[in-house]
């Protein structure tokens, strides 16, 4: 990580999702997930842009396996959209768990995009509804900014870093995962069929 090469003009450091629920504790807790905010922060001290995302879920979000009679957390079930798992309620907007972990320094991001707030759909990438066709309005950004490269970490490495690296080569954008910044749910062994998000 300290050897990473920034070019200040045409780099962005996207962190995904740092937040109560998603670490130890939380409703979502993503084993050692609080073990990436030191490196998200070291790494926020040294790039002049920085972007955080925010899940961001209303009550009753329809990924919630309470929304869904009979179903259980993790169980995965057809959306009009398509395949979704069902998450315990978590995120919730205006709760502590949906706020940032305490420890990470959000207050240096220029941009916060929340994502997850329409009911009847969920949002893994930063980029993209899980319809995988509506947009989230963050490649606009990085686009009039003038950013060609997303430098990458979060939670949780198999789900919303995973689509949002894939995104944002989908939209013409270099990826670079910082590896050591990110921890996963790991279901079923889903991040080693994950694959390579980087090209």
């Amino acid at each position: 990580m300290s050897s990473l090469a920034i070019d200040q003009v045409r780099d962005v450091l996207l962190v995904v999702d740092v937040q109560n629920d998603l670490c130890p504790g939380g409703a979502l807790a993503v084993a050692d997930g609080d073990a990436v905010v030191p490196v998200a922060n070291a790494l926020m001290a040294r790039f002049d842009h920085a972007v955080l995302t925010q899940d961001w879920h209303p009550p009753g979000h329809g990924s919630f396996a309470s929304s869904h009679p009979g179903r259980s957390p993790f169980e995965a079930m057809v959306m009009p959209y398509g395949h979704q798992t069902l998450w315990p309620d978590h995120c919730v907007q205006g709760s502590q768990g949906a706020m940032f972990h305490p420890g990470l320094q959000a207050g240096r991001a220029e941009l916060v995009l929340r994502k997850g707030y329409h009911r009847a759909i969920d949002s893994y990438s930063a980029f993209y509804e899980n319809d995988r066709a509506t947009p989230t309005g963050l490649t606009g950004y990085l686009r009039d900014r003038g950013f060609a490269r997303v430098v990458l970490l979060g939670l949780a490495t198999d789900y919303c870093v995973h689509y949002s690296g894939l995104d944002a080569r989908r939209e013409g954008f270099e990826v670079l995962l910082v590896e050591d910044g990110c921890r996963a749910i790991d279901l079923d062994g889903l991040l080693a069929r994950a694959g390579d998000i980087t090209g």
